[in-house]
């Protein structure tokens, strides 16, 4: 039987935000799978800061996708056809699946992708229960170290990863200084049990910053990037930790990156700032969900997706996490 797949090819690398003649949405038939192969329909897409990054001609922890390459993205799809025994026809699989209705899945990339419960809803598979909420598990418990009653601020605090840190936090016994823009998104921090808010659209940052921190900052735990760094430092406490998360305020390579300029806080505080990926915590997935999925249970982590329709949206959804369109993690139903 011969399928047709549609999907998203990078034709030119952006500026900016993305447009949509900087793709092609192209259709082509799917070649024979070899022993070993799966072929999946995909469900749902992921859409995440570091996919912008991808886009360009840098070099990062995955090489950038080519011109006339799909575009890479994680997602979830449905198992169609299967040439390999440890797999059915009907098990859902997560992984780098791309902007595409199908994904052919070679047996030498199958270590990958893992099998999700299809007993959950697939949204909150990919959120909190997926490589988001682990990302916020092992960034902020390992790499940050909290203790109780410590000061914690998050920024990026309402997007997916900040606000499981926020909770988590919470959960720790901290006390914790959400930085997020807009009114809803503020409004949302204070709901789900964050201390602080700041508005960074319609507040000073540093200024509310040395008012809220009045026992200065202990862990900072970074998702944008860009000068609110500075300001952190300048208020860190003795042997403070930094966590660097991401950097969305540079990825769109609009704002090319500056400081900061106060380094030598982390000298006279005796402080730590250690970037990380979750790629490196993947073997420990298990232990994260642990505590994860009772965390949900008991009423103690809150979370929300954004789902977007249709595979033609792509370019616009991944718009949507540089305009601040989005509430809570940005995914698109296919």
């Amino acid at each position: 039987m011969t399928i047709s797949n549609t999907k998203w090819v990078l034709k030119s690398r952006p500026s900016g935000l993305v447009k949509e003649d900087n793709f092609e949405l192209i259709t082509e038939e799917l070649s024979e799978l070899n022993e070993g192969d799966l072929l999946l329909e995909n469900q749902y897409l992921s859409f995440d800061p570091t996919q912008r990054m991808w886009l360009t001609d840098l070099p990062g922890y995955l090489p950038p996708v080519q011109i006339d390459e799909v575009v890479r993205s994680g997602g979830v799809g449905k198992v169609v056809e299967s040439k390999n025994d440890a797999y059915q026809v009907g098990d859902l699989l997560t992984g780098l699946v791309g902007w595409q209705k199908f994904c052919q899945v070679s047996a030498n990339v199958l270590p990958f992708f893992r099998k999700i419960p299809d007993n959950l809803p697939i949204p909150t598979t990919m959120n909190v229960f997926g490589s988001t909420g682990l990302t916020a598990y092992f960034g902020l418990l390992d790499v940050g170290k909290p203790k109780e009653g410590e000061t914690v601020v998050v920024s990026g605090a309402a997007g997916a990863t900040g606000s499981v840190v926020a909770q988590i936090a919470k959960i720790m016994g901290c006390h914790v200084i959400g930085i997020a823009g807009g009114a809803e998104k503020c409004q949302w921090l204070k709901e789900i049990g964050v201390d602080d808010v700041i508005d960074y659209k319609e507040e000073n940052v540093p200024e509310r910053l040395t008012q809220l921190a009045k026992n200065g900052i202990d862990i900072y735990f970074d998702n944008v990037g860009g000068p609110i760094m500075e300001s952190v430092l300048f208020l860190i406490n003795l042997n403070a930790r930094i966590v660097m998360c991401g950097s969305i305020s540079n990825y769109t390579g609009e704002n090319l990156p500056k400081g900061p300029m106060n380094l030598t806080m982390l000298i006279i505080k005796r402080a730590s700032i250690e970037g990380f990926l979750v790629l490196d915590y993947m073997h420990r997935a298990d232990e994260a969900y642990t505590d994860l999925i009772k965390w949900v249970e008991d009423g103690k982590i809150i979370h929300r997706e954004d789902v977007q329709e249709g595979l033609e949206n792509c370019p616009q959804t991944l718009n949507r996490l540089f305009t601040g369109a989005n509430k809570g993690k940005q995914l698109l139903k296919i």
